[in-house]
């Protein structure tokens, strides 16, 4: 691992790797992850995999999250593999897309949005 890898998080540290989070790949994820969202609030992490500030916020969040637990679903979208996907989002919701984003969703509806520095797991609670 490089010396910037060590400081930025490398490849070897992938969101896939974090056990919370379920990955958003098709638009059948993304209706799973709506209709979860009637019995529990869900949180969606949209995260563009090649931009260094998206991945400090994806690494700074994980941490916030690994060290409280998860209180709600979350949900993980790579922006650069499933752009069509977070272009529905961003339709169906009437959410401004932005990247890095969290989307804090109950009942169907977004309830919170926060982008760049304002993702915390305060979001979502």
């Amino acid at each position: 691992m490089s010396f910037f890898d060590k400081i930025f998080g490398g490849k070897s540290e992938t969101p896939d790797q974090k056990s919370f989070w379920k990955k958003i790949e098709t638009e059948e994820d993304l209706a799973k992850a709506i209709e979860s969202s009637y019995h529990q609030r869900i949180a969606i992490f949209k995260h563009s995999t090649g931009c260094f500030i998206s991945r400090t916020v994806l690494k700074n969040f994980e941490k916030e999250v690994e060290h409280s637990g998860p209180s709600v679903e979350l949900y993980y979208l790579d922006l650069l593999a499933h752009r069509a996907i977070s272009n529905k989002i961003a339709a169906d919701l009437g959410i401004r897309h932005e990247s890095p984003q969290l989307i804090v969703i109950e009942n169907g509806k977004p309830i919170k949005s926060s982008s760049h520095e304002d993702i915390s797991l305060s979001q979502i609670v």
